[in-house]
């Protein structure tokens, strides 16, 4: 009797968006998930995508790792010759996702996690709708999202104010996503969001080993 040697099939790697109005934990959840794949071979684990803005840094923010950070001219030059994946205006702001990093990931796959909103989802599923999986993060009650934005202390009352008021239009497009989850508990919330994650993983679609290895059967 033989053993069987391990079995490894290519893997497509996938677009993992993560959005939610602001303040509801998609930053923090979005931090957490790529730490838990931290140091894991290129097929298992999740980069995040780097995007490019015109907004100035905040405190701590690094260009290169957090954002790109860019000048308008820079980035009206990169819409135009098609080097963003999904760009948008979002807080009198301009925000892309640069094609090549994205691309360059998926085809060795390697998976690249997105922390944008709807209308960049809605952009990203236009174009790569088949390597696309998009999570939805819903807060608790609107109390607890306005509770949660004044806890960080990052912005005065006028821009929270806002910010809640962008937050209902937001949550209106929570049926253009694939997965929506109420964020109670950031530990729950997170395991149903690595739960979803390994079982795209998984679907026949992305495994581009599978017509070799049944042939070899």
């Amino acid at each position: 009797m033989s053993l069987q040697s391990n079995v490894e099939l290519k893997r497509r790697g996938l677009m993992f968006i993560l959005s939610s109005p602001s303040g509801a934990g998609k930053t923090t959840l979005s931090r957490r998930l790529l730490e838990r794949y931290k140091g894991a071979a290129p097929h298992e684990t999740i980069v995040m995508s780097v995007s490019v803005t015109t907004r100035p840094p905040r405190p701590g923010e690094v260009d290169a790792k957090d954002y790109f950070f860019i000048d308008d001219a820079k980035y009206e030059k990169m819409v135009a010759a098609g080097e963003l994946l999904e760009h948008a205006r979002v807080f009198k702001h301009n925000y892309g996702t640069p094609a090549k990093f994205v691309r360059d990931n998926i085809s060795r796959g390697t998976d690249v996690l997105f922390d944008i909103d709807w209308q960049g989802t809605q952009q990203l599923a236009g174009k790569s709708r088949d390597d696309l999986v998009s999570i939805f993060i819903l807060p608790p009650s609107m109390d607890e999202l306005e509770r949660r934005l004044k806890a960080r202390a990052q912005d005065s009352d006028e821009v929270v104010k806002t910010r809640m008021e962008k937050a209902t239009a937001e949550i209106s497009h929570w049926q253009e996503y694939d997965y929506v989850l109420i964020n109670q508990n950031l530990d729950e919330t997170l395991e149903k969001i690595d739960t979803i994650l390994k079982a795209e993983r998984l679907k026949r679609v992305r495994q581009e080993g599978f017509p070799e290895f049944v042939a070899s059967l």
